[in-house]
């Protein structure tokens, strides 16, 4: 549902949704809260494991600096274009940050992973047994136009979602709301329906934006169509003005409802956010050199080791870091269009990903900067690991002895990616005659001209779809292996607006895709993984259609406790490594940025987001400096 401020834990309700927020009745006591009557707890926050880190009288967050100022603009770079200010429909392309004025009754914080907190609300009503939830709203909040929130405008804002929003994320939570009551002005009921996961419950209710119902009605706007405006909510920032497919900005809400809430101290520092657009990602890093913008958060390895000895580096005017990122690394991968007949045999897949070594690109390509993808959550202790522990074999052993694993699942380690020779791209011998081997067996045998063909003579070929040239120079080296393997691949680059469309529509072999889970994954892996939206997800491009799969998930979602969550989640790991549907790429355990001086942040950064845009401020005097010394424009 509504995405909140931390990388690691949202619910995103925006083209795919739902990565749980939180809750279970197993904590209820350990939770910050005061009894209202018996069996009923009020409390200023929630969390499904262990006690909320804040309390309700919170005079800031731990990781901001209470005394930053305010003012001045931070600017940063998109690629290719947009056409709305919507991001919650699949029409029409939208702009970058155009969620940056949503806000929704809870919100959670970027060194808390499991607690959900009041924001638009002022406590939550709940009983033990978690069959409703009762927000107390802050009868201050107001939209960008001044009119008062209520009730009204949060029960509209739910009832859209069910009604109008994206359809993988309606399949996914149909049947778990039971009714919303609006009780007053600013109180609202929402009850659950037996079948609702406990863990989900409270975040269900509580994540979605909350948008302004009398301006829906006004303007005949609609959550599945296009926007030529931003949706009216209640957060810190407008659109100020914008460009068709060359710039947004958005400006500081002078008549802000939450700029002097606790929670807000110190962040929303900026008066304007700019965001510049270019074509291609060349001309992106060649507009920041330029000063064209000013903040780069660097996805480049190339240009990061290679390009930042310009005259702006040289004297100081730009700051080249490396910071700490605590959050569960993405699962950066190439991944398969399983209704694809060519992609159904999983010896095929495997031969495929075999061919891509990630060893010479790390060294070659990528400057050593990154660490080969082997899990569905990177670098976190719910990355599966070894051979499955008896836990974890409680939950395997039933699926094999249903024949919906194969009983080497209960033995063999957790599925791990090749490991070739970084000297030369071309992976060794063994690998080679591996893969062969799997594709003489699944009927791709190579003739006489070094192309394999199945018995109808139908040649094996594989179409990358890609957007962006900078990818080109880690695409070439791998088709020239798939090439000497006897598979006819190439690349198909498009435009991004081609991209998404193909993207959505399943047009494509393989596409990279980007897996990001949080540290409490609930119901939001269906939107990643189930069947039920493999039709039609903008998560599940992969199209996975798997059994296990489907009766490991709800073994995720039911946990009670973090030894449970842990368990579940590495056998849910272990089986979809084993499913073979990726080509594991990369990630790193940093954020490489670059900014011109006349930014700062707190000395100790939160471990689960960055904040550029949320807890940095802007120095006036850096500022006029760099003017001064012609480092900007």
């Amino acid at each position: 549902m509504q995405p909140v401020t931390v990388k690691a834990k949202r619910i995103d309700i925006r083209k795919a949704l739902v990565t749980p927020f939180m809750t279970t009745a197993v904590v209820l006591l350990a939770l910050a809260g005061v009894a209202k009557a018996e069996g009923t707890t009020v409390s200023h926050g929630f969390s499904n494991f262990g006690a909320l880190k804040y309390p309700a009288d919170l005079a800031h967050l731990d990781y901001v600096n209470p005394d930053a100022p305010k003012g001045g603009e931070v600017s940063i770079s998109a690629m290719g274009t947009f056409d709305s200010f919507n991001q919650y429909a699949r029409k029409g392309v939208p702009a970058a940050q155009s969620t940056v004025n949503n806000e929704a009754l809870l919100t959670s914080f970027a060194d808390d992973p499991y607690g959900v907190y009041c924001f638009l609300c002022a406590t939550m009503e709940y009983p033990e047994d978690l069959s409703w939830v009762t927000f107390n709203l802050r009868d201050d909040v107001t939209f960008a136009d001044g009119t008062l929130m209520t009730a009204e405008d949060v029960a509209f804002s739910f009832n859209l979602f069910q009604t109008q929003g994206i359809s993988e994320y309606r399949a996914i939570i149909e049947g778990y709301v039971a009714g919303v009551e609006i009780l007053g002005p600013h109180q609202i009921k929402f009850s659950f329906t037996p079948e609702a996961p406990i863990r989900e419950r409270v975040g269900l209710a509580g994540g979605t934006p909350v948008f302004s119902k009398a301006w829906f009605e006004e303007t005949g706007s609609r959550l599945d169509e296009s926007s030529d405006q931003l949706f009216m909510s209640t957060g810190p920032y407008v659109l100020d003005n914008f460009d068709i497919n060359r710039r947004v900005v958005y400006g500081r809400n002078p008549t802000y409802w939450g700029a002097d809430h606790p929670i807000n101290v110190g962040r929303n520092n900026f008066d304007t956010i700019r965001v510049e657009y270019f074509a291609d990602s060349t001309a992106a890093f060649e507009g920041f050199k330029a000063g064209a913008y000013t903040f780069r958060e660097e996805s480049s390895s190339l240009i990061w080791a290679t390009g930042y000895d310009f005259p702006s580096i040289d004297a100081g005017h730009v700051i080249k870091t490396e910071l700490a990122d605590g959050a569960i690394g993405t699962a950066q991968s190439f991944v398969f269009n399983l209704d694809r007949t060519d992609w159904q045999d999983k010896r095929v897949r495997d031969a495929i990903g075999m061919m891509f070594n990630f060893e010479w690109s790390n060294e070659t390509l990528f400057y050593g900067l990154y660490t080969r993808v082997n899990s569905f959550w990177p670098g976190s202790r719910l990355a599966a690991t070894g051979t499955p522990s008896a836990q974890e074999l409680a939950i395997l052993q039933p699926l094999v002895d249903e024949g919906l694993l194969p009983a080497t699942i209960l033995t063999d380690k957790a599925a791990l990616a090749p490991v070739m020779d970084g000297k030369e791209n071309r992976p060794g011998r063994r690998i080679y005659r591996a893969a062969s081997k799997l594709l003489d067996d699944a009927g791709w045998e190579i003739g006489d001209d070094g192309i394999r063909r199945n018995a109808q003579g139908e040649v094996l070929e594989l179409v990358i779809l890609s957007f962006s040239p900078q990818f080109d120079r880690i695409l070439n080296p791998y088709i020239e292996n798939l090439t000497r393997l006897g598979v006819r691949a190439k690349l198909d680059r498009v435009d991004n607006a081609q991209y998404i469309e193909r993207r959505r529509s399943g047009d494509f072999d393989l596409v990279g895709h980007g897996i990001s889970m949080g540290y409490e994954p609930g119901i939001g892996l269906e939107q990643w993984f189930a069947s039920k939206t493999a039709d039609n997800s903008s998560r599940n491009l992969m199209r996975l259609r798997n059994e296990a799969v489907d009766r490991i998930i709800p073994s995720v979602v039911a946990s009670q406790n973090l030894d449970e969550l842990t368990t579940s989640v590495h056998a849910l790991d272990r089986v979809l490594r084993s499913l073979g549907f990726t080509v594991p790429q990369w990630y790193k355990d940093v954020y490489t940025v670059a900014y011109y001086d006349m930014y700062a942040h707190p000395a100790e950064l939160p471990p689960l987001d960055l904040g550029y845009l949320d807890f940095w401020w802007y120095d006036a005097e850096k500022h006029e400096a760099l003017k001064a010394a012609g480092a900007l424009r």
